[in-house]
């Protein structure tokens, strides 16, 4: 039987599940410095982790869910993203309220640079 992969957006997490009498057997492999390895295995007794794999894969799906997160934070479904898109490529002219808007900002921001050269500090 061969494994089934589960994945949950809400959750933010994939998790293999393994069938009866199916053994996961996947690899990783990395190299990294010795002074990584030891920056690694130290921070990882500190936690109280029982082997480097563990702690290793701890991290790895730790920052997985969070990166899955704020990805999801941003623009929650492909709808919002093809909406997003379709929007910046398809900008509308400013409606009459937009426009009111802009113009009292401008005259907000010229103001107040009439009063920044009229203020005259001995």
């Amino acid at each position: 039987m061969k494994n089934t992969y589960i994945y949950n957006i809400e959750k933010c997490y994939a998790m293999k599940i393994r069938k009866i009498g199916t053994e996961v057997n996947d690899r990783i492999d990395i190299r990294i410095s010795k002074e990584q390895k030891e920056l690694v295995k130290y921070a990882s007794s500190l936690s109280g982790f029982k082997n480097l794999s563990e702690f290793v894969l701890h991290c790895i799906n730790k920052e997985s869910r969070q990166i899955i997160l704020e990805n999801n934070e941003i623009l929650k479904s492909l709808e919002d993203k093809r909406i997003f898109v379709e929007t910046v490529l398809n900008l509308s002219e400013p409606n009459v309220k937009l426009r009111k808007a802009q113009e009292k900002y401008q005259q907000f921001l010229d103001g107040s640079k009439k009063e920044e050269n009229t203020d005259t500090t001995p």
